[in-house]
């Protein structure tokens, strides 16, 4: 049934099974951002992911390969002071799953290679349906380990840990109505600070836990699907953050589809945030002299973004099909809500377009 998430539409409950035929997808992304007056990181990236069931169907191999090229500026503070930077990351996923008459069981691993990080994980997930098919559990736990030797040799040698753990239900209400629930916690210890940034000192424990609702509802008339989900998340750094999402499915004649997207987040900023200094022109803001920990990372200041999207997607037959996607993203400080937003930061944008072509088998 967590397969049925993705689906166009929902047509009858059943229990999560192997596929039967086999896919391979090849996608390439490129992606910028921007401030007003500067290009800021493009990223531009291939991947491969594929999926094929084996013996007799009781068990199904995936895994996704990709290559990002990172280059442009990014600012040593706030949005300020662009330096250049460039690097190559190399990326591996890879999992199994065993399918039984009830449920599923997966084991997955990661592996991410970059100039300066290294990061390697593995995880183990597991589902368990009702008799009635229309209920489903599932529970989750992923742990990694990751090196960071920063080229500007700001740290030598340095390493952090992260604890993740997942548990959820989703329920089918009606032949048109899937809703999914959510929970899940993170606990890191190690070195959470970016070397990159001025004077970024931050806690060697970074813990936090998020709430997550889906609610799918499928239009027997137009044959289309709306998406709608909702999540909160909150850290011991003092973020707080609503994400709120919907998306619209629609297929159209001759194999088309359109899946336009809207997604709104807002977070209060960390409590160590050093807001910017007014007074200080185009210069570092220093926090006060008992602070412990103190970061100028515009990721950790207080906003409001938008993201608009929209896919497209053209099947040739069963066995092909190519799509295309767009997105745009904006993020400013006066759109955040229920907290003052962060001020003297220069809006933010991305826009991202992939495409992709897969073949079924």
């Amino acid at each position: 049934m967590a397969a049925a998430l993705a689906l166009p539409g929902i047509q009858a409950a059943r229990a999560e099974t192997a596929p039967d035929r086999g896919v391979v997808s090849v996608k390439f992304l490129d992606y910028q951002d921007s401030q007003p007056g500067a290009d800021r990181i493009r990223v531009t990236a291939p991947s491969m992911f594929f999926l094929a069931p084996f013996a007799d169907g009781r068990w199904s191999a995936s895994g996704t390969y990709t290559v990002d090229a990172i280059s442009g500026a990014s600012p040593a503070f706030h949005t300020r002071a662009l330096t250049r930077m460039r690097d190559d990351r190399h990326a591996y996923n890879g999992g199994v799953t065993r399918y039984f008459q009830d449920g599923t069981l997966t084991l997955g691993a990661a592996y991410s290679r970059e100039s300066d990080y290294l990061s390697r994980g593995f995880s183990l997930q597991g589902t368990h349906s009702s008799e009635d098919k229309n209920t489903s559990f599932n529970l989750g736990v992923a742990m990694y380990n990751d090196e960071i030797n920063p080229t500007n040799r700001i740290v030598r040698h340095e390493t952090k840990q992260v604890a993740e753990y997942l548990a959820g239900v989703t329920q089918i209400l009606t032949p048109y109505d899937i809703v999914q629930a959510e929970i899940g916690t993170s606990r890191g210890r190690g070195y959470f600070s970016d070397p990159y940034k001025t004077f970024d000192q931050r806690p060697r424990r970074h813990d936090h836990a998020t709430v997550l609702a889906r609610w799918n509802h499928h239009f027997s008339g137009a044959g289309g699907t709306s998406r709608l989900s909702y999540r909160y998340y909150n850290d011991n750094y003092g973020i707080i953050a609503h994400t709120a999402e919907a998306e619209y499915v629609q297929p159209l004649p001759g194999g088309w589809t359109l899946q336009p997207s809207l997604r709104l987040y807002t977070q209060k900023a960390a409590t160590f945030y050093v807001e910017v200094d007014p007074a200080r022109g185009d210069g570092i803001t220093f926090p006060s002299a008992a602070a412990l920990y103190n970061s100028r990372d515009q990721r950790l200041s207080a906003f409001g973004a938008a993201t608009l999207g929209l896919k497209v997607v053209k099947d040739f037959g069963p066995d092909w099909s190519l799509d295309v996607k767009y997105e745009r993203y904006e993020q400013r400080s006066e759109w955040a809500r229920n907290a003052q937003g962060s001020y003297g930061l220069a809006p933010f944008q991305f826009r991202a377009v992939q495409f992709g072509i897969t073949h079924r088998f």
